[in-house]
């Protein structure tokens, strides 16, 4: 493996595709990294990297995408995942909508490590609000989440209207420059 090769630790081919279009030299490394439970997003991408190169040579991008509702005090961040395990996008509206309080945030933040001793970080954020599930298309909870300005939900929109106003876009443009900067491949 050449050392300066850049991985995406993920096995999500459409944040693949997504991260793609901006940093095309960027190459999928999919292995199972443990992921600690903690709701500093920060964190987690941190251990994740940290994790990474006990596997690996080069340099490694990891994000996590969280929702944070406003009526939970931003719970569940990025115990998204095993909310919406336990009760669906459904259960997740339901929460927000007994509250009387819909707002949410959704929020990605990209780790990137230049070598085990930098570590960098990036975010991207979108305001909105929960709704009841609409559209099949995107994964997890974009059938529920309704951006500000928007009458689609990310679950209704098609892969170029949500990729114009992802946070995923916006943190991978901030590393973009970055690298650009900072970085050849």
């Amino acid at each position: 493996m050449h050392k300066d090769k850049c991985y995406f630790l993920t096995g999500n081919k459409n944040k693949l595709n997504e991260i793609k279009v901006y940093l095309p030299h960027i190459e999928q490394l999919d292995i199972d990294l443990p992921e600690i439970q903690e709701i500093d997003a920060h964190k987690v991408i941190h251990e994740k990297l940290v994790e990474a190169f006990k596997h690996q040579h080069g340099q490694f991008i990891v994000e996590d995408t969280s929702l944070y509702l406003d009526c939970l005090h931003g719970l569940p961040g990025p115990l998204i995942k095993w909310f919406l395990l336990t009760i669906g996008n459904n259960g997740l509206f339901d929460l927000a909508n007994k509250s009387g309080n819909t707002k949410a945030v959704a929020k990605t933040i990209i780790g990137y490590a230049k070598n085990p001793d930098e570590f960098y970080f990036f975010e991207g954020t979108l305001e909105g609000q929960l709704v009841l599930p609409r559209g099949s298309k995107g994964f997890g909870w974009d059938p529920v989440f309704l951006p500000a300005g928007h009458n689609k939900t990310l679950g209704e929109m098609t892969e170029d209207e949500k990729n114009k106003i992802s946070m995923r876009r916006i943190a991978i443009e901030k590393l973009k420059v970055f690298i650009t900067n900072s970085v050849s491949f």
